[in-house]
């Protein structure tokens, strides 16, 4: 009968842990080595890109997920970007090399984490959670996950949905964000 029950109560213990999972209670390592963890960037919208150096996305997604930066970061809003070499061997390179590629090519100035699996069986948690949550799964690079303030999944985009075409979206819950900080003034 105790096993029974305490195997009932951890049942239950872990899908409550499982719901309150959100995408900042992670901790993830950046592209130069370091532990982070991703409540750093709670209170501001977040877009969580799989991001490859050699894709034929490459170019406009990184120069658009640039500016977006640019214009709503890094207080209200914050690209993650996440290189995955697992579509078309497309993000070969190490971490520092990726990271210097994007930062000199696109002038990068957004968060960039270390080379990951975004799918199968080595997928980080990052990107399980992720497509748990969202119902979608990456088929390439340059997936996209909006995520809002307390960390919970808005919406998911394909590579073929370009940045500019979510922008909207974006500045209106940055939009929101503002009005609500000068509301608490």
């Amino acid at each position: 009968m105790l096993p029974g029950a305490l195997a009932v109560l951890l049942t239950l213990f872990s899908l409550t842990e499982s719901k309150q999972k959100d995408l900042y209670t992670f901790k993830v390592v950046n592209s130069r080595g370091k532990l982070v963890s991703l409540e750093k960037y709670r209170g501001s919208v977040s877009l969580v890109v799989n991001v490859a150096s050699d894709c034929g996305f490459t170019e406009e997604h990184y120069k658009d997920l640039q500016q977006l930066q640019r214009d709503f970061g890094p207080y209200h809003f914050n690209v993650l970007a996440f290189p995955c070499n697992q579509f078309g061997q497309q993000e070969p390179g190490s971490d520092k090399e990726i990271d210097s590629f994007v930062r000199r090519v696109y002038g990068v100035s957004f968060p960039l984490f270390s080379k990951i699996a975004v799918i199968g069986t080595g997928a980080n948690n990052v990107y399980k959670h992720l497509v748990e949550s969202s119902g979608h799964e990456p088929d390439w690079n340059f997936w996209k996950y909006l995520i809002d303030v307390n960390g919970k999944v808005v919406d998911a985009w394909g590579p073929k949905v370009s940045v500019k075409e979510i922008r909207p979206k974006i500045a209106e819950m940055v939009r929101q964000i503002i009005l609500k900080k000068k509301e608490e003034l």
